[in-house]
């Protein structure tokens, strides 16, 4: 069963840091691009990153452009989210996602609707 993880999250002051980990198994890794959303209670699922499968390419939404920086280790199998200059608006529920390659090298897919699979979230808390 393929299975991803989140963890990292917790409750920082505005202009802090945290760096989100989501581990993946049951999968061959290196054939999907992975992606960060978030989601506050009752809104929708907003793209955050992504990152291709080798971690040459990376895309951002430009509400975490130059704050975030996605990485990945595809011997460890897991996905990063490096969040830093924190701010209240980014309190929401993190979401790592996987998307299966389909012949193009980088996908850059931002809809949460075309991932094929997902963690359980873990929550992010910003305080001013």
């Amino acid at each position: 069963q393929v299975q991803l993880v989140e963890s990292g999250g917790g409750s920082v002051q505005a202009g802090g840091s945290l760096r989100l980990s989501c581990a993946a198994s049951g999968l061959t890794f290196e054939k999907y691009e992975l992606g960060w959303f978030r989601q506050a209670p009752g809104k929708e699922r907003d793209f955050v990153a992504v990152i291709s499968w080798n971690g040459v390419s990376t895309y951002y939404a430009d509400s975490v452009k130059g704050r975030f920086t996605i990485s990945r280790d595809n011997v460890k199998m897991t996905v990063y989210l490096q969040m830093s200059s924190l701010k209240p608006e980014d309190t929401s529920a993190y979401y790592c996602a996987a998307i299966l390659l389909e012949g193009a090298p980088f996908l850059a897919t931002t809809s949460p609707d075309e991932y094929d699979y997902w963690g359980q979230g873990t929550q992010v808390t910003v305080s001013s």
